[in-house]
């Protein structure tokens, strides 16, 4: 039992250290530093030095890290003391030695406002550090998560391609220590290809975000890996995986009541990149794995434990085997509550998640759809689309310019398929200039879901949706581009050479649907606008996640709701606090 500092971020920092096991520590003396030496000087896992002089101290870590070859720690205080680390750190970030330089410093909210012994150290020289952190003060899970994954990193980075000195800028409050010990903090440990591969165990699912085009070695590896480790991949239509494993997860994930538990793996794999399914995002996960070339840290789920820095073909072929009897119970359960909800889908009003429900498992086979974000992404997401069709949607940067012209230029590329869009009314005009592109062809299909506003904010679970009406006039941009005109649309897309058809309707859609989704080629491109209105797309939305409701989440969850927060600050009143 030792005096440990009260402060989180200082209590990460020593915990990762030797989780990581790094040992020697050579400190110079302050004020601001002492929530981190004074918590270490008496634990005898740490061999510490001293140096008064940090120019010294610097020369000295290159020694013991060039001789033991083992990471060495640096500690000093503010005012200038980091700056005398300087010429040390030059050394070793040409000799590529592992030193770590914690500079305690602080509240950087105080530079700039003549605080004695505070200096700016926000920008470093290239040739003095790999990488330079700052880690916050801790208020919050938010706070404490940051701290650990800057913390992983700065440590993972003193040996990454070749080594070479870190810098942690470690903020401190002097807010005194406790008799109490260390709490430990989540590691987090990057493999590569040469290094000893954890154990895989229990029930395992690939989560694949929006990734490039697979080729037939890569899905190989992918279904060999699910073959070897009862496995199933979660993906939606930007996962652009299409093997016998596939499970588009988004309607399942969606449902409000539903006990998810059978479903959640004990470990998920996580591939490709950014993805625009926030019900997948969101569900529970447990342990997560990360598998990508560059190697970072990319921590989306809260949850990660290893990062695996090779090609992903590379990590499905170390973990596959000649086993051959797959175990096909997960991937049953999966599938069997997915179309369980599906089969059950109440009628929905006229909006893009009914449209969806109607056009996804129709589009030919082999054309490609570029979806728009965000309503016209997760109503697809929702619907199982024609097995052969490719799709996409602009994920990366993820804004709702440019979605018609992404789909001209795959179209320029793929100028024998079919090239379907389906985008908002405020996505459309926004990119509107390149329907008078010359380039486009008549294999391209655009459907507008026109409704008037970015309906988005007007979605019955959305925060801006507390504005009700008032969100129209500068949250969601309503009655823009001519406020749904029945013929704005038209004519322009006429003059410029498409086939315009529309409907407000089902009845109207049901009659016309049929021309925008044929086979057979068509003399025009073609716009196909539907009209609908933010009350039915909400509504629609709201009944899809209430399709399946287990009667003891649905009791939490509603318990949990009635405890207002008027009821929160009366209690809050009632103990005085």
């Amino acid at each position: 039992m030792f005096f440990c500092t009260k402060e989180i971020n200082a209590k990460i920092v020593i915990s990762l250290l030797k989780s990581h096991g790094i040992k020697n520590i050579i400190a110079s003396p302050g004020a601001t530093n002492v929530a981190l030496i004074g918590s270490i000087q008496n634990d005898p896992f740490f061999n510490i030095y001293s140096a008064v002089d940090e120019r010294s101290a610097a020369y000295m870590a290159c020694g013991l890290a060039d001789e033991s070859g083992e990471p060495v720690v640096l500690s000093c205080t503010g005012a200038t003391a980091s700056r005398n680390y300087l010429p040390g750190l030059t050394e070793a970030f040409y000799r590529k030695l592992p030193v770590l330089a914690i500079t305690s410093t602080q509240s950087i909210s105080k530079i700039g406002h003549l605080e004695a012994q505070v200096i700016d150290r926000s920008s470093i020289q290239n040739d003095v550090a790999k990488l330079s952190v700052t880690l916050p003060i801790v208020k919050d899970a938010d706070d404490e998560w940051e701290c650990e994954i800057k913390t992983n990193n700065a440590i993972l980075e003193l040996n990454r391609n070749g080594g070479g000195p870190v810098h942690i800028n470690l903020q401190t409050i002097y807010d005194g220590f406790e008799n109490t010990e260390l709490t430990s903090y989540r590691i987090i440990n990057r493999i590569t290809y040469d290094d000893v591969f954890p154990e895989l165990i229990g029930k395992v699912a690939i989560l694949i975000g929006s990734h490039k085009k697979l080729n037939d070695l890569e899905v190989n590896a992918i279904d060999k890996f699910c073959l070897s480790n009862s496995a199933v991949v979660f993906c939606d239509h930007t996962s652009n995986y299409y093997g016998k494993y596939r499970v588009t997860l988004s309607l399942v994930a969606s449902q409000v009541f539903l006990n998810k538990n059978k479903i959640i793996p004990d470990t998920l794999i996580h591939i490709g990149e950014i993805s625009g399914d926030y019900p997948l995002l969101n569900m529970p996960w447990r342990n997560v794995w990360r598998v990508n070339v560059d190697g970072n840290l990319v921590d989306k789920f809260k949850k990660l434990r290893y990062v695996f820095e090779m090609n992903e073909s590379d990590f499905f072929e170390k973990y596959s085997n000649k086993k051959e009897e797959y175990n096909s119970e997960y991937l049953s359960n999966c599938i069997s509550i997915l179309d369980g909800i599906r089969s059950n889908i109440p009628v929905l009003p006229f909006s893009n998640i009914w449209v969806a429900s109607i056009l996804a498992s129709k589009l030919p086979e082999n054309s490609i759809l570029h979806l728009g974000i965000l309503n016209s992404l997760r109503s697809w997401n929702l619907f199982e689309i024609t097995k052969g069709v490719s799709s996409m949607s602009n994920v990366g940067g993820f804004g709702i310019d440019g979605i018609i012209s992404s789909l001209l230029g795959a179209s320029l590329n793929n100028s024998n398929k079919l090239c379907f869009c389906v985008l908002g009314d405020l996505a459309f005009f926004y990119d509107l200039n390149t329907l008078g592109n010359r380039h486009i062809g008549n294999n391209i299909r655009i459907l507008i879901i026109n409704n008037g506003v970015g309906t988005e904010f007007k979605q019955y679970n959305h925060h801006a949706s507390l504005f009700k009406n008032k969100a129209n006039d500068f949250i969601a941009a309503a009655e823009h581009f001519g406020n749904k005109s029945e013929f704005l649309v038209k004519n322009f897309s006429e003059n410029l050479g498409f086939e315009y058809i529309s409907a407000s309707n089902k009845e109207q859609f049901n009659r016309v649907y049929s021309k925008f989704i044929s086979e057979e080629p068509n003399e025009k491109p073609i716009i196909f606008e539907v009209f609908t209105n933010s009350e039915d797309e909400s509504e629609a939305l709201k009944i899809i996640h209430h399709i399946h409701q287990d009667s003891d989440v649905k009791f939490k969850k509603v318990a949990k709701s009635l405890v207002s927060n008027n009821v929160k600050k009366n209690i809050k009143k009632i103990l005085g606090k």
